[in-house]
This record gives structure tokens, C-alpha cells and sequence, in this order.
């Protein structure tokens, strides 16, 4: 076989191509365009890269327009962790010398005698990678959207803490876009003191208010005539210039959000796989599609579903040295996909019976913290989505949580 290995790079990258017997056959350093991409096809297909043979191919990145050319077809992909291949790079020098063309010849080799220790990319259909980017740039954008609104929160307790009151009636606070008009209407306290019922009822309308307005004006208004110590003129003038440019920021960031969400439920909406995920008690439309980013719809990815549980890190891991052995948590694992989990295992407490009753055995009899109860809730479900979305059934709570068995009592 013929092993091909990748460095690449922003603007240029190096490929080199060993044979069996760990011989390098060909070397290039071709350009991050066109150009260079059909130089490497080129060179692949010249030594033998064809639909019934391809040529397999290690890298280390799994994004990019260049792993997008390389995945046509049936090539298998193989996206190397850094860290791993800096450790076979120690394998054949001990001075620690580095190279771009030898890190290209490090990863044809690691395929070459290591390949059945690595997977590929999965085989994930182009709806369930497209459900992935918006998935993931969603989730961005919501914790964008918090790091902002904290900001925020921070700056206005420095000179202007009445708005805080008025926002806290909401769940969602400074991101609400009642409380954000009012603050673009008045920036600082001494402003907002002096706003009538009229100009706080216009901007409840401009945020979409119909219903509820006459209560919510007199609310506002009483919260933000409150008494509060005030900063001096100048320098509060001076930190509500910086507020309306943090608030600009944020209209930006709860707008991008709520796009993405929308994007995400009309994409989501369309995969195969959307009425399981959705048939699962705690997943709605956007944690189901961002369960389902991470795990993808390739049903060969995994070859069990304890394979998924080690993915997402759910399952613990026994860590044993001579006399010493402990049980702990997972600290290398899918990150998107375990912070998704524990949501899901939280939202499942109200809405199954079952889950509950699972976590109140887990947190008394086992005596778990709440984060190890809700993560073995986590490592249970995630166990039954797998086995769901390989038979394509619906979730079945009496199978998924069946009734502990009756104990008989025979009268003495």
C-alpha cells in the first residue's frame, strides 16, 4: 500500500508518500489553492489513488477546503492530534529536530504502521455536517451572546444598577430587547429618571410588546427613578458612551443567535434521524441538533455504544498502577457533545419519570454529587440513543426505565 501524510499550513502545504516498507516515495510543497489542489491529486493518482484502491491520508485538521477536496470520493481521511504526532515525531530522533516536510513523512508513517489505531472521518451525509456548522456557530453565538450580557452587567454596576432592577423581572435579562431599547433610550441614570410613561411605552412597542405594556411602564418607570448612588456627571456620561457601544455588540450577538436558531430548527427538522433524537425526553430542537452534530448520522462510527460513551465522556475510566487503581471521570472527550449531555440529562428530570427516579437512586443510594448523578444519567441515555438510532426506534420510557421488580413477602 501507499501511505500519504499532510502538513499543512495557512498558506502552503507539505505532502510526502511512503510505500510499505516506510521508503519515501515522492515529496511536494504545493500552494493552499487550485493550483496546489490538483497538484496533490495528481501526485496521488499517479501513484495509484483510484475509487477501488484510495490512497489513505493523514492530517492533522479535520476543517478546512483542503480535507474538503481530499474526502471526494472514498479516501479515507485521518485527522491526527497534534499532541499524537508530536509523540511518534520522538520516535525516530532524539535530538527533537522539526521540520515541515518531515512532520508531512511523520503522519505517512503513522498510517503505515499504526493505522488500526486511528479512525478515519466519519462518513457523515452532507445534511448531518451542514446540521453540524449551524449547530456549532449557534452555540457559539449563545456563548457569545453571555460573555457579552456579563460585560454588561458588569459595567452597569459601576454607575447605573437601577437597570438591573428594572431587567430582573426577566429570565433573561440584559438580553431582553425590552431593556435593551430602554437603555439605548437612556444610557445613564440621570436620563433614565427623567423618561415619561410615553417615551418607556414607545420603546416597550419598538422591542415587540402587544400585550402587557401599561403594567410593565409603571414597573420600569418606579425601578429606574429608585434611589441610587450616581456617579459624577462627566465621568457617567463617560461610561454610557461605553455601555451603547457594548449594547450595539450585544444587539449583534442576540441577533446572530436567534438567526442561527431558526437555521438549525429548519435544517434539523429535515434529517432522518430527527424524530428519534426528538422522541428523547429532555432533547428539543437545538440541544437534539447539537447532540446529533457530534455524533453524526455515520452508523459505522461507532462500533458499540460504549465507543459513543467514551466519546462524549460520559463513561468513567479506571486509571490502575501497580497497587493503586481509581475510578474517575473522563477528562479528554468531546466537549460540544458532554456539555450538551449534562443539559440533556437536566431537562430529563422533569419530563421522564423514569430519569428522575434514576437520578434520586443515583444521588441516595450511591450518594452522588449532582454533576456524577446527572453524568451516569447522561451515560444511560446516551447508551439507549445509540441502540434507538441503530434500529430507528422511537424512545420506549417503560423499556428504557422498567419498574424494579415486585418483592414478594411470605406471611410467616
Amino acid at each position: 500500500m501507499i501511505y500519504c501524510g499532510i502538513d499543512w499550513a495557512e498558506k502552503t502545504h507539505d505532502v510526502a508518500l511512503v510505500d510499505d516498507s516506510g521508503q519515501l516515495l515522492a515529496k511536494r510543497h504545493i500552494t493552499d489553492d487550485t493550483a496546489g489542489y490538483k497538484i496533490l491529486l495528481d501526485l496521488l493518482a499517479e501513484y495509484g489513488d483510484t475509487e477501488e484502491n484510495p490512497i489513505p491520508v493523514a492530517i492533522e485538521t479535520s476543517r478546512g477546503l483542503l480535507v474538503a477536496v481530499l474526502r471526494t470520493g472514498k479516501r479515507p481521511v485521518f485527522a491526527i492530534n497534534p499532541m499524537a504526532a508530536a509523540r511518534y515525531r520522538d520516535r525516530t530522533s532524539v535530538f527533537r529536530k522539526k521540520s515541515d516536510p518531515g512532520d508531512a513523512l511523520v503522519l505517512a508513517n503513522i498510517l503505515r504502521t499504526d493505522m488500526h489505531a486511528h479512525r478515519p472521518l466519519p462518513a457523515d451525509s452532507e445534511l448531518a455536517r451542514a446540521i453540524a456548522v449551524l449547530a456549532r456557530a449557534q452555540q457559539d453565538a449563545t456563548w457569545n451572546r453571555q460573555q457579552i450580557s456579563n460585560q454588561l452587567r458588569s459595567l452597569l454596576r459601576e454607575y447605573y444598577p437601577a437597570a438591573l432592577a428594572a431587567a430582573a423581572i426577566w429570565q433573561s435579562g440584559l438580553c431582553r430587547p425590552e431593556i435593551r431599547e430602554l437603555l439605548k433610550a437612556a444610557p445613564t441614570p440621570a436620563i433614565a429618571a427623567r423618561l415619561t410613561r410615553a417615551q418607556i411605552t414607545a420603546a416597550l412597542k419598538r422591542a415587540g410588546r402587544k400585550r402587557g405594556i401599561e403594567a410593565d411602564t409603571e414597573r420600569l418607570r418606579e425601578a429606574l427613578r429608585s434611589d441610587w448612588p450616581h456617579q459624577p456627571s462627566l465621568v457617567e456620561d463617560a461610561l454610557g458612551k461605553q455601555m451603547l457601544a457594548l449594547l450595539l455588540q450585544l444587539d449583534a450577538a442576540c441577533t446572530a443567535a436567534d438567526n442561527l436558531a431558526q437555521a438549525v430548527e429548519e435544517t434539523f427538522t429535515q434529517h432522518e434521524d430527527a424524530e428519534v433524537i426528538l422522541s428523547f425526553p429532555g432533547l428539543g430542537t437545538q440541544l437534539g441538533a447539537r447532540v446529533l452534530a457530534e455524533i453524526g448520522d455515520d452508523r459505522e462510527r461507532f462500533a458499540d455504544a460504549r465507543g459513543l460513551k467514551a466519546y462524549a465522556g460520559s463513561s468513567p475510566i479506571t486509571r490502575a498502577s501497580g497497587k493503586k487503581s481509581a475510578i474517575t471521570r473522563r477528562w479528554v472527550k468531546n466537549d460540544r457533545l458532554n456539555h450538551a449531555g449534562y443539559l440533556w440529562a437536566f431537562a430529563a428530570l422533569t419530563s421522564s419519570p423514569g430519569a428522575k427516579a434514576h437520578y434520586r437512586r443515583r444521588r441516595d443510594a450511591h450518594a452522588d454529587w449532582h454533576a456524577s448523578a446527572l453524568r451516569n444519567l447522561f451515560n444511560r441515555m446516551i447508551g439507549q440513543l445509540y441502540h434507538c438510532l441503530q434500529q430507528h426506534k422511537l424512545f420506549d420510557e417503560q423499556a428504557a426505565f422498567p419498574a424494579p421488580p415486585a418483592i414478594e413477602v411470605n406471611a410467616a
